[in-house]
């Protein structure tokens, strides 16, 4: 910490020190300020602060204090007018961490779920503050069958986090299952079996695994959250763990341990 608050005091390497200060939640009430005057300063229409932006909107998420709601609200409020497409994205996801405590951006959210550069990082706000299906579900169906591949697998995260309230979207996600992109097709499958248990996703999952090694971390969290009906699946995930090295997502280390971690926890349940 005090390494940490050395560099935002003095501005000496502070964009490293912004980067973990996301972690360090039992100084929230220190750190919430000194990075809200930060967020404060940036130029928002200026490209070389884009990330800059990104990064502080989610070290103050991370932190959870709801102190940093006002200078989040804000921030959403001036990229929204600003135009700027990439903060105004990273600053819903900022709002989106904190819930119903975040009610007052609903009504600025809900204008942005017709704007075509963040429409889908709007409608998954709108549930995670707002938290009714029968307001998003038709928004998310709409983009499942209108929206580009990013948005296809971004509305199916958030159904699959809705589940069974969602059933109008399953005949839509059942034809996502044969779509052209495989990430397309783990990402319906997850939100099918999330809504409607649908047990023939497993093909889905796996035949994508097979297709495409770095889809594995998706993969096997949706065979996690399947329990039993995963057990099909068992001789291909203990020749994945077998394996030296898997694909996993961007065949990182880090990546490849937890996908390991959760394959050996899938596996233990059929032990």
């Amino acid at each position: 910490m005090p390494s940490l608050l050395l560099a935002l005091d003095n501005d000496v390497d502070a964009w490293r020190a912004v980067q973990v200060t996301g972690k360090m939640t039992a100084a929230a009430d220190r750190l919430v300020p000194m990075l809200g005057r930060r967020l404060a300063d940036v130029e928002l229409t200026d490209p070389r602060w884009e990330s800059t932006a990104s990064t502080i909107l989610r070290s103050l998420a991370e932190l959870g204090d709801p102190a940093a709601l006002p200078v989040l609200t804000t921030t959403l409020g001036s990229a929204v007018r600003q135009g700027v497409s990439s903060t105004t994205r990273a600053a819903l996801a900022a709002v989106s961490a904190f819930g119903p405590d975040a009610a007052s951006t609903v009504d600025t959210i809900r204008s942005l779920t017709t704007d075509d550069q963040v429409r889908s990082s709007a409608i998954a706000a709108l549930w995670a503050i707002g938290r009714d299906h029968t307001d998003v579900v038709p928004l998310l169906h709409d983009l499942l069958r209108q929206g580009n591949t990013a948005e296809m697998m971004d509305a199916a995260n958030v159904l699959s986090e809705i589940g069974p309230p969602a059933t109008a979207v399953v005949p839509r996600l059942r034809d996502l299952l044969t779509h052209d992109y495989e990430w397309v097709r783990v990402h319906a499958a997850s939100a099918l079996w999330a809504i409607a248990g649908e047990e023939s996703v497993l093909d889905t999952l796996l035949q994508a695994w097979a297709l495409n090694p770095a889809t594995g971390n998706f993969v096997v969290t949706c065979l996690d959250r399947m329990g039993p009906a995963a057990a099909p699946a068992l001789p291909e995930l203990l020749a994945q763990l077998a394996l030296p090295r898997r694909g996993g997502r961007y065949g990182g280390i880090v990546d490849d341990e937890q996908l390991q971690r959760t394959g050996r926890e899938v596996v233990a349940r059929f032990a």
